[in-house]
């Protein structure tokens, strides 16, 4: 499979602190990696280096073997690199129906071809029959819904979720495991940052493992589980038990 986004040796600092260090790693096309870690391990902060919320302190960032670093936001999207974020950002007083046109209109010329591309996503994302409930009362699970479709209607290549299943029950989840193995099929790359392990696994084509803003591993599935520093350092004892189980 031909390199759609390659990261190669983003270095991302504040200050002293050094929240990511000397990073590489590439994404496919047709492709889900997914990129672990504990908790201050330095995912959400490359998200931001890759979608230009942050300019990293030295690497770069290509895609489609174009140097990209430094874009801002609105033009890694509109060139194809779009993401959703830990925290949801319905726009609370439009409906699901508005919220995933507001995606839409990066590239519709008009109210009527953003509404069809809309009308496409919604369903592909089971938000149809909710087309008119305004953000502010859905659930979260349905919030995550939107900002999913949001994102979709931008027409991505790449598509990066940032803890989309983090809150929801077993079937919420599989539904998410779903949806992202169609977008695969439909000839999509994601990037995917998850802690529910049991979601990231089976979906997986490729796992990046970061530790303390290092990247420590980086293989299929079945060797990360496996992988004596990834099983100290995140995984734990217990998880690699129940793996090698089933």
């Amino acid at each position: 499979m031909k390199q759609i986004l390659n990261i190669d040796n983003i270095t991302m600092k504040f200050g002293s602190l050094i929240a990511n260090e000397d990073v590489s790693f590439a994404i496919h096309e047709n492709e889900i990696v997914s990129l672990i870690g504990p908790n201050g391990a330095g995912k959400t902060t490359l998200f931001n280096c890759i979608t230009g919320f942050y300019k990293p302190y030295s690497g770069k960032v290509s895609y489609r073997d174009k140097d990209i670093t430094g874009y801002a936001p609105y033009e890694i999207c509109r060139i194809g690199i779009t993401r959703t974020f830990q925290i949801v950002q319905t726009l609370k007083e439009m409906t699901v129906e508005e919220n995933v046109m507001t995606g839409a209109f990066l590239h519709a010329k008009g109210r009527k071809e953003a509404q069809s591309i809309a009308e496409e996503i919604m369903e592909m994302t089971d938000l149809t029959k909710k087309r008119h409930v305004v953000g502010g009362s859905l659930t979260i699970v349905d919030k995550k819904r939107v900002e999913i479709a949001r994102a979709l209607a931008t027409r991505p290549q790449i598509l990066m979720l940032d803890e989309c299943m983090a809150g929801l029950n077993q079937t919420e989840i599989k539904d998410v495991m779903n949806l992202c193995l169609r977008l695969k099929e439909n000839g999509l790359s994601l990037l995917v940052v998850e802690h529910i392990m049991e979601a990231i696994m089976p979906i997986s084509d490729n796992i990046v493992v970061l530790n303390a803003g290092r990247k420590i591993a980086e293989g299929i599935p079945s060797d990360i589980v496996n992988n004596d520093e990834v099983i100290k350092a995140y995984l734990g004892d217990k998880y690699h038990a129940k793996s090698q189980k089933s």
